[in-house]
């Protein structure tokens, strides 16, 4: 037998104020997004420990090699304080190298991020209305996410594997889309739309071409998950798709398009329209709507830059 040996922590929950800010972002047209404060440092973390160097511990019960999970939690929180970055990439970096450094039995490590998001609240200030530097709303859509695989070589350690991306869109538009010509037969009974609302829960990932544009410490390179949201938004909102496949893969070309930095970008996109209850009798656009019944349609797709 050949056995594959992984165990570790899951949602280990942090709360860190005041982080290393985030500057240096490359501004682009579709996003007011060019940087963060970091006062509140935010992310659920997985970590997932792979090695050999475990397997008496499932064979003989031989713990002597086991770091526990408990362990593996509050060192999670005490590299938090230590980080100096300010990416949630870039903290899962340091992490695993951390963990590979102090454990030399962990072969390596997966480590996840989720960003627990909480906005800064509208208050008054001496000009109107700004962003509080104090206070913070907790949100509940979208959020930053990343993934890195962190493995030893012969000069230390080095990331083999990474995806990061923005989870938890949703987005309606009330008009300007479409779904027609597609195939009926026995079992159609959907109506051709011309001009529909679209309402569609979205998830976007996207990979660099090189780890170094990803953990550049000046951040010139970085890719922002605001900025891939807001340029999702604004594909969505100025672009007549016919259909979920047509709009991601519009979305997809300009993300590309405007970070030629990465290398692949994946959409996970579900159709959750509301369903109609009443339209109003004078063939107006005045229709009330209710949350609708599952299943929903799902479409998924990755796009890959060409070498």
């Amino acid at each position: 037998m050949s056995p594959e040996i992984r165990y570790g922590k899951s949602r280990v929950s942090l709360y860190r104020f005041y982080a290393s800010p985030l500057t240096g972002v490359k501004a682009i047209p579709e996003s007011s997004f060019t940087g963060r404060a970091n006062t509140l440092f935010a992310y659920d973390v997985d970590v997932e420990v792979y090695g050999d160097s475990f397997l008496a511990s499932y064979t003989e019960g031989d713990n002597s090699q086991v770091v526990a999970t408990d362990s593996m939690k509050n060192f999670v929180h005490q590299m938090a304080i230590a980080y100096t970055g300010a990416t949630l990439e870039g903290f899962l970096e340091f992490l695993g190298t951390q963990f590979l450094v102090t454990y030399p039995q962990m072969g390596w490590v997966r480590v996840r991020g989720r960003e627990l998001p909480y906005r800064a609240s509208v208050v008054p200030t001496d000009d109107g209305f700004g962003p509080s530097n104090v206070l913070f709303s907790h949100g509940r859509d979208e959020a930053g996410t990343a993934s890195l695989d962190v493995k030893r070589d012969g000069s230390g350690t080095h990331v083999t594997h990474h995806e990061c991306g923005i989870a938890g869109l949703q987005l309606i538009k009330v008009t300007g889309s479409a779904f027609a010509r597609f195939v009926r037969d026995g079992f159609t009974t959907l109506e051709e739309r011309v001009d529909r609302p679209l309402y569609i829960f979205l998830d976007v990932g996207w990979t660099y071409l090189d780890t170094s544009a990803l953990l550049d410490p000046t951040q010139v390179t970085y890719v922002p998950a605001e900025q891939v949201r807001d340029l999702c938004a604004a594909t969505f909102h100025e672009f007549v798709s016919m259909s979920i496949q047509h709009l991601v893969w519009e979305m997809g070309q300009r993300i590309l398009a405007r970070f030629p930095q990465l290398a692949t970008v994946s959409f996970e996109a579900q159709n959750r329209l509301w369903d109609v209850v009443v339209r109003a009798d004078d063939g107006s656009k005045v229709v009330s709507y209710c949350d609708p019944r599952p299943p929903y349609g799902s479409i998924s797709l990755v796009v890959h830059r060409d070498a």
